[in-house]
């Protein structure tokens, strides 16, 4: 199965895992009396339709190279979760709105079987995060990590919520408001998330240099090629889950052109080998001189 094909997958897996949670979280904070509930199943509607242009990113990135786009579709990979931290941001907003809303209005106190629910959630929203996450470092996916992070801001907003309901029901009458408090932290807490998924993305969309250790694993396996006496720049730029690389190899400087390409497809060859996450490889022969 390809890096792809496994990122995908993930996706639907959180696709079906934020329906079923949206669905739940909104039935019990309706019948439970929670906003900060309320407030999660928001958060997980957006995390539904973020997923799906998660899914979307990934299979459009899957296309081979063409005539219009000889390095491939990678580049659209960090747009997607461009659009996904703005699922985020919206989804926080609304929260935080509602909850400065509802902290000035009187209600009731929330059910306190809600706690229990809540517990529940958050072992689950932790359990897949841990799991989107690791397919996502696996296929090297920036947008499946976007999709990961969701699962984990979910996580913090049940927790914050878990705090809220508590604090509400020991206290009783006076602090029904602590659940709506806890609601508009959850969404400050979202909002710093979305930095922390924009902030990577922006990198890659920009050719930030990023890759220290993936440009030293390059330079050690070139230093293996036959011909190859060193290597000298080395510039690397990602996109969607594949590398393209340019890299100055130096050789004997005696050496015939057609010796020298050949050095070239040999140490091209090599690197694609070696390491699969690269695409693209263009090679610089440099004379030792």
């Amino acid at each position: 199965m390809t890096n792809h094909q496994k990122a995908i997958r993930t996706t639907y897996f959180s696709i079906a895992s934020n329906t079923v949670l949206a669905i739940i979280k909104g039935v019990a904070g309706i019948f439970g009396n929670s906003y900060a509930l309320i407030a999660d199943a928001i958060e997980s509607t957006a995390d539904i339709f973020s997923s799906f242009l998660v899914l979307f990113g990934l299979k459009y990135t899957s296309r081979p190279a063409d005539e219009n786009h000889p390095y491939g579709h990678g580049r659209a990979e960090p747009l997607i979760t461009f659009l996904v931290v703005g699922f985020l941001i919206t989804s926080a907003t609304i929260i935080a709105y509602e909850s400065i809303q509802n902290i000035g209005t009187p209600h009731g106190l929330p059910k306190p079987w809600t706690l229990f629910l809540l517990a529940a959630l958050m072992v689950w929203k932790e359990i897949s995060f841990r799991k989107v996450m690791k397919k996502a470092i696996e296929t090297n996916s920036s947008s499946l990590k976007a999709d990961a992070w969701h699962h984990r801001s979910d996580a913090i907003t049940s927790v914050a919520a878990f705090i809220g309901i508590s604090v509400a029901l020991i206290l009783g009458k006076g602090y029904e408001s602590a659940d709506d408090i806890a609601a508009l932290f959850a969404a400050a807490f979202i909002l710093y998330n979305s930095y922390k998924i924009f902030r990577p993305a922006l990198g890659e969309i920009m050719d930030e240099h990023l890759y220290d250790d993936l440009v030293i694993s390059i330079k050690e396996v070139s230093t293996t090629v036959k011909g190859v006496i060193d290597t000298e720049k080395c510039y690397v730029r990602k996109a969607g889950m594949q590398y393209h690389v340019d890299l100055h190899a130096i050789v004997d400087a005696s050496i015939s052109v057609k010796e020298g390409h050949e050095i070239a497809h040999r140490l091209q060859d090599t690197l694609r080998e070696k390491m699969p996450e690269l695409a693209h490889v263009l090679i610089h022969i440099e004379p030792n001189s």
